[in-house]
């Protein structure tokens, strides 16, 4: 198959690191599935992004449903082909100190994030088996190291991390390649919540953080994209099992 014949399929598409992602994929020629909880949210995606040119669909989905999950992978295949490039980018947050945080609070970033990321992850690869090639790109997070007031993200992130390992490990005799990219400090819906969370503006927030970045700015959707898009590419293929930081210099 040609290297513009891919199908992808990103989730929690509809804006953030998710739409950057989408955008850039189809600008390499990929035909792309947004994939977000809010099909409007994903159609809108989807729509910008052949109003640029490209190749897309706008789908909605609860990733941490097994029928769901397995509903859009289906459909996915028969609108657009075989999906063979997998970002599972889906993520929320439910911020809060242990003692104060709820199970609700647990089940719900880890269902997201891990058992998201598991059941799409096993949807897809049935495709990518079948085609002998595949590129799967988990989000995990500078926060899998740990921090305060995110037990749970924390914990759903360095999950992420072992998870995508285990995918490299399995699928690698299928030439099928797994990896994650863990961002540092994105300017993103998630890291305004969390500013208000904290109590300072948005402005100053990024502000601080910049400080303690060595190259002295906040990321952008736009630079985790870039990074996603040589991992699915043809070229890194020999790049496997690996966590990339995007986070604009070395983690503590």
């Amino acid at each position: 198959m040609s290297e513009t014949a891919r199908v992808a399929i990103v989730t929690g598409g509809a804006r953030g690191i998710g739409a950057a992602t989408a955008r850039r994929l189809a600008g390499d020629g990929h035909s792309v599935a947004v994939v977000d909880l809010d099909e409007a949210d994903a159609r809108q995606t989807a729509d910008r992004i052949t109003a640029e040119g490209g190749t897309a669909i706008g789908l909605g989905a609860d990733v941490a449903e097994a029928d769901r999950v397995t509903a859009a992978v289906a459909e996915v295949a028969e609108r657009l082909g075989p999906p063979v490039i997998l970002v599972n980018n889906a993520g929320v947050i439910r911020d809060n100190l242990l003692f104060k945080m709820t199970e609700n609070d647990w089940d719900t970033v880890l269902g997201v994030h891990l058992r998201g990321s598991f059941l799409m992850s096993r949807a897809v690869q049935a495709h990518m088996t079948s085609e002998r090639w595949g590129r799967i790109v988990c989000l995990s997070s500078s926060s899998a190291q740990g921090k305060r007031g995110q037990a749970n993200y924390s914990a759903a992130k360095a999950g992420l991390q072992g998870f995508t390992k285990t995918l490299a490990i399995e699928l690698g005799k299928f030439g099928v390649t797994a990896n994650a990219v863990a961002p540092g400090f994105i300017e993103t819906d998630m890291t305004r919540q969390t500013a208000a969370r904290v109590g300072m503006d948005f402005e100053e927030f990024k502000k601080a953080a910049a400080e303690s970045i060595p190259v002295r700015r906040t990321g952008r959707p736009a630079d985790v994209a870039a990074t996603i898009s040589f991992l699915t590419s043809e070229e890194a293929g020999f790049v496997s099992g690996q966590v990339i930081y995007v986070a604009g210099g070395p983690l503590d």
